[in-house]
């Protein structure tokens, strides 16, 4: 796995973060250094999964990156009669998850696609991921892409949301920011790191606080959610259709 070194340099203005070839090849060490309990989240939806889908389902990521959720659900799921389905508007991401399908003998169980998410069909699918992906839209078309998602379910169908999330009461909100400032640093990261990677996604990764995704979730037209996993400012939601 190749090491996340990309906010090691000093810049005079940091460049915006983009999900090109130089991410996508760090990009496995980046999530596995910078979200907590990520392999964590992704046990769990398979469990939820194992219990919530049928025979048959297809299964969405949206935002798949580089495939390490669907190569984890296809094997852990095996036993099922599922269908796994990558969407990631990235070309760079894709083409390493394809090599790691192939690498795992597992590309004829998984289909990546390249396309903008916001516009992929996802007709009568039983599961579908929105990980660590929202809060790269635009905040003024989450509440149609949610509405969507919920249309493209089957009745019973479920979507699993993970976000990193803000805390509306502003001295909770510093005290979680600062553990995951040191979360960062204890994987590894620098303070220079920190600040340039922070400074590329301002205004790129815009978060929501967890009752704002909740209260879209349901004017999206879900019955039902919960959260089933939070660690200071990240949180997984699951809603069901």
């Amino acid at each position: 796995m190749a090491r996340d070194t990309i906010f090691d340099t000093k810049a005079t203005t940091a460049e915006k973060f983009e999900f090109n070839e130089r991410v996508a090849e760090v990009f496995d060490d980046m999530l596995d250094r910078s979200v907590p309990f990520y392999k964590q989240v992704i046990a769990m939806t398979a469990d939820i999964f194992g219990r919530a889908l049928l025979a048959g389902d297809a299964v969405y990521d949206l935002g798949c990156s580089t495939g390490t959720t669907l190569l984890y659900l296809a094997r852990m799921l095996e036993s099922r009669d599922l269908k796994f389905i990558g969407v990631d508007n990235s070309r760079a991401m894709l083409d390493k998850a394809l090599r790691k399908a192939a690498m795992f003998s597992m590309a004829d169980r998984i289909l990546f696609i390249e396309q903008d998410i916001t516009r992929a069909d996802f007709s009568g699918a039983g599961g579908v991921i929105l990980n660590y992906t929202l809060q790269f839209i635009k905040p003024s078309v989450r509440p149609g892409f949610l509405k969507a998602i919920n249309n493209g379910l089957r009745p019973g169908g479920v979507l699993i949301l993970s976000e990193k999330v803000v805390n509306r009461d502003k001295e909770y909100n510093g005290q979680f920011l600062a553990s995951y400032h040191q979360y960062k640093k204890r994987r590894g990261y620098s303070e220079l790191e920190i600040a340039n990677k922070r400074e590329a996604l301002e205004n790129v990764l815009i978060p929501l606080s967890i009752q704002e995704n909740m209260d879209m979730l349901l004017q999206a037209g879900f019955s039902r959610t919960t959260t089933f996993f939070q660690w200071f400012n990240f949180v997984s939601i699951l809603a069901c259709k």
